[in-house]
């Protein structure tokens, strides 16, 4: 009789029952890996040596599998020393540290001389879908418990039915108007995992885990559709509150943003018309604009995917480094995009960098490499796979989130392997052209060159993509879904296409074009208006006059930065040299950057911001040690001083620019040090400054610090004698005045700048830095806030600095105030009692 498919498969010897030992407490993973090793030899399943390969193992890769179990194993060339095929587990309720910030519950120790032991693999990494089945065996006391669960091979299955709802539950009907797309579903993961309950999205007979992203996707929920969230395990009451609560906030600004982009729709297109009939590619309007060149065709990027086996232990390692690589540099492009195109945008790459959190996508990964595949092709087709059911639902937004999850795939699949990058920057002509392409991602989309691409338009993709998003960010005219007749023009093909139309004019006449350039005056005329205001200062009615400058990262975005009306880089965030590679920059590579962006401001102020690297912002390649809580650890200017290497490094470049700036007095630059909290951080940091200085022959520049942290405001009439500027961050300053991490999912919303505490810390700072005559900017999020910079500049705050989109509507407020009005709210803000209450005061401010 042929066993059924739910059957146990596993031969029966790997986990015997003298393999299994129960309630163990070694003192450490060596301990562990040894009292593991001895069941194996008791048991006649290796040689005595084969303890100390596993050992030696242990120096060469990670056997920690996550969730709390590791898979000590030897080295490949050792497996002689195997006897015959078996599996020791040890259960260590207690845990021990496996690696810093990992902790062991289950040790799985392999001795195999074949595959036999992929089954037990298999199952552990399906009972990682199930935390609380895998939970419940660190602590279980019945051994045949143990071994069925990693004897089963029959897959998961998930409850289908409303008798199979989690104990404890809420109905919702969905009323975000274009359904659970990506970003909510992002924080509805992020709220389910910062909890250990169990917590599940039930929708019909289908069932997603809620801390899965992808899974939640697949629901396909779309508006008045009906689901029941349900949770049980430990704080299952509690869990449920959250999650409810994240769902129903998030509802307004759904509804917030689909109201806005109904009103943009029903708009009165402002095409261009031919003069006389072109033949045409239609396609779907997705960004506004019209663009004349050549058409330059991309073609066609085939992935093929070799499938090329290694062993199973290496190929995880491979990775989960992958993984890990692609989640740091999606935080740096999400905090990038942020910076020049603000935080819906960088939304985008913060639920990109969830996708690789997925338990689903992972597993099937894993589970493709278990039954003997390579760990790029797993990859590849578990991408794939989860993309097609993706692209076929019936809901268009979420059909196009496909696009996403190929773009964060083919992230990975070139960590994995180099060779199998594609996409990135194209290969483009020397003269602007129109970009024709079969799909174009997010992240190639924000990376193209401005330069040289103006126009975009693809034969697929649809006007709710996030490269249509970023197309209109961008202010790149754009077209999709233009049909397999845009692959097929020839290259250098003279177009003009139009964006708001989504139409791409092909071989127009000479009449033509000139009327289209016409057109193009005309528009460029009512911006050059719109642009002149932003050029006004933010000058008060009263003739008080605030500086404004830019939170900016690269050169290349100072030109985006002035014409939204800056008038300095307030705050140049040095961490993105480091960030998205895979070792330090070089000193000339620094003074490279900080010379261009001096060139690039034209003798504008320019404030570089020392390496801010800690906390939340985490640099592989620097191997920083592990903290239990880097917001209270290692960062900023603690870091600096402990590796003088990357100090001096940035200091000498910074000088070095500062001194072929041309004028003796070092031009534009100012350079300021972050995470500031002692008198002898400062003076250690001068010195170093000097030193260096002196070195170089180079100009003396003026030298700041932030103030992030409460001791730095009480202080500052002290550290005001030692410094030439004060520039508060007060995104971290009220993190820590209020003891609530801005990234937390639940408290997030609690952090508000706004508070009456934050507020008299910062007039704590400006007054200390008046008694000697010092000056005090903004470079945190209220600044970029119209009402928060009304209430800065009543508390005395000189100059303020914030993403450039956020210029003109600052400098509006301002120039249509008083300081006097501005003084009087900021002192009855300072005697409010709540964020609530000072905003309150809005309208008040003018």
């Amino acid at each position: 009789m042929a066993p059924d498919a739910n059957t146990a498969i596993m031969p029966t010897d790997l986990l015997r029952p003298d393999l299994l030992r129960l309630n163990a407490s070694p003192a450490g993973k060596e301990e562990a890996i040894r009292e593991a090793a001895q069941l194996l030899i008791a048991a006649g399943c290796i040689d005595p040596a084969y303890a100390a390969s596993m050992l030696r193992r242990e120096a060469v890769a990670n056997t920690f599998l996550g969730h709390g179990v590791a898979i000590p194993h030897g080295m490949v060339e050792d497996r002689g020393m195997v006897r015959r095929s078996g599996i020791a587990v040890l259960q260590v309720p207690g845990g021990i540290e496996w690696n810093p910030g990992q902790t062991a519950h289950l040790v799985v120790a392999i001795a195999a001389q074949s595959d036999a032991h992929i089954a037990v693999l298999r199952r552990l990494t399906r009972l990682m879908q199930d935390e609380a089945r895998l939970t419940a065996l660190f602590t279980v006391t019945d051994p045949a418990i143990l071994a069925a669960a990693l004897g089963e091979d029959a897959p998961l299955t998930t409850p289908t039915t409303p008798g199979s709802d989690l104990t404890e539950r809420f109905d919702w009907v969905v009323d975000y108007p274009t359904g659970l797309h990506a970003r909510p579903a992002t924080a509805w993961v992020e709220t389910a995992r910062a909890s250990a309950a169990r917590i599940q999205v039930r929708h019909g007979d289908l069932v997603a885990d809620a801390k899965a992203l992808v899974a939640l996707l697949q629901l396909g929920l779309r508006a008045g559709d009906s689901v029941v969230v349900s949770a049980e395990g430990e704080d299952a009451v509690a869990a449920l509150a959250r999650m409810k609560a994240t769902i129903t906030r998030l509802t307004a600004r759904e509804k917030a943003d689909a109201a806005a982009a109904a009103q943009k729709a029903r708009a009165p297109a402002r095409g261009w018309t031919p003069p006389t009939p072109l033949p045409a590619v239609p396609g779907i309007a997705a960004s506004p604009g019209l663009a004349i060149g050549p058409v330059h065709v991309l073609p066609r990027a085939a992935v093929s995917v070799p499938d090329e086996p290694v062993p199973l232990i290496e190929g995880g390692d491979r990775l989960h480094e992958a993984l890990s690589l692609t989640r740091q540099t999606l935080k740096a492009l999400a905090d990038d995009t942020a910076r020049r195109l603000g935080p819906s945008e960088a939304a985008i790459f913060t639920a990109h960098a969830e996708i690789l959190n997925d338990t689903d996508l992972v597993t099937l990964a894993c589970q493709l490499m278990v039954e003997g595949h390579g760990v790029a092709w797993s990859w590849h087709q578990a991408v794939e796979r989860t993309a097609a059911g993706l692209a076929a639902l019936a809901n268009p937004v979420l059909a196009a989130r496909a696009a996403d999850l190929r773009d964060v795939g083919q992230r990975v699949l070139a960590r994995i392997d180099p060779a199998l990058r594609t996409g990135g920057a194209p290969d483009l002509p020397d003269t602007p052209c129109i970009l024709i392409a079969e799909d174009l991602s997010p992240s190639d989309t924000a990376a193209l060159d401005m330069a040289r691409v103006i126009g975009l338009a693809t034969a697929q993709g649809g006007p709710t993509s996030h490269t249509a998003i970023l197309a209109r960010t961008l202010g790149l005219p754009a077209m999709v879904a233009g049909g397999a007749a845009l692959m097929e023009l020839a290259n250098g093909t003279p177009a003009i296409l139009d964006g708001q139309t989504g139409r791409l004019h092909l071989s127009p006449a000479e009449a033509d074009t000139a009327d289209a350039r016409a057109w193009i005056a005309r528009e460029e005329a009512r911006k050059a208006e719109e642009e002149a205001r932003r050029g006004l200062p933010a000058r008060t009615r009263d003739g008080h006059a605030m500086e404004i400058g830019a939170n900016v990262n690269r050169p290349d975005q100072v030109a985006v930065a002035l014409s939204q009306g800056a008038e300095s880089v307030g705050l140049m965030r040095t961490e993105f040299l480091f960030l998205e590679r895979g070792d330090a920059p070089s000193e000339d590579e620094q003074y490279e950057t900080y010379r261009g962006m001096l060139t690039a401001l034209e003798g504008r102020p320019l404030i570089v911001r020392a390496l801010d690297i800690g906390g939340d912002k985490q640099v592989p390649h620097l191997q920083l040690p592990h903290e239990e809580n880097p917001f209270l650890g290692v960062r900023g200017a603690r870091l600096l001083l402990r590796r003088p290497e990357l100090l001096e490094t940035q200091l000498r470049a910074l000088y070095r620019a500062a001194k072929d700036g041309g004028a003796k007095d070092g031009g534009a630059l100012s350079i300021m040090f972050p995470m500031i909290t002692a008198l002898g951080e400062v003076q250690a940091l001068r010195a170093a400054c000097e030193r260096i200085r002196a070195e170089l022959d180079a100009p003396a520049v003026p030298l700041g610090i932030m103030v992030e942290v409460p001791a730095a405001a009480i202080q500052a009439d002290v550290l005001a004698r030692h410094v030439d500027f004060f520039s508060i961050g007060t995104n971290d300053l009220t993190q820590y005045a209020l003891a609530i991490d801005r990234q937390h999912p639940e408290l997030a919303a609690e952090a508000d700048s706004l508070h009456p505490a934050v507020l008299r810390l910062i007039r704590l700072t400006v007054e200390g830095a008046e008694r000697h005559g010092r000056w005090v900017g903004v470079c945190g999020g209220i600044a970029g806030d119209p009402f928060g910079a009304a209430l800065l500049t009543g508390l005395g705050v000189r100059e303020l600095s914030m993403t450039p989109r956020d210029i003109p509507a600052v400098k509006d407020r301002l120039r249509g105030s008083d300081l006097s009005a501005l003084k009087d709210a900021a002192q009855r803000a300072l005697d409010c009692e709540t964020a609530d209450a000072v905003r309150a005061l809005d309208g008040d401010a003018s």
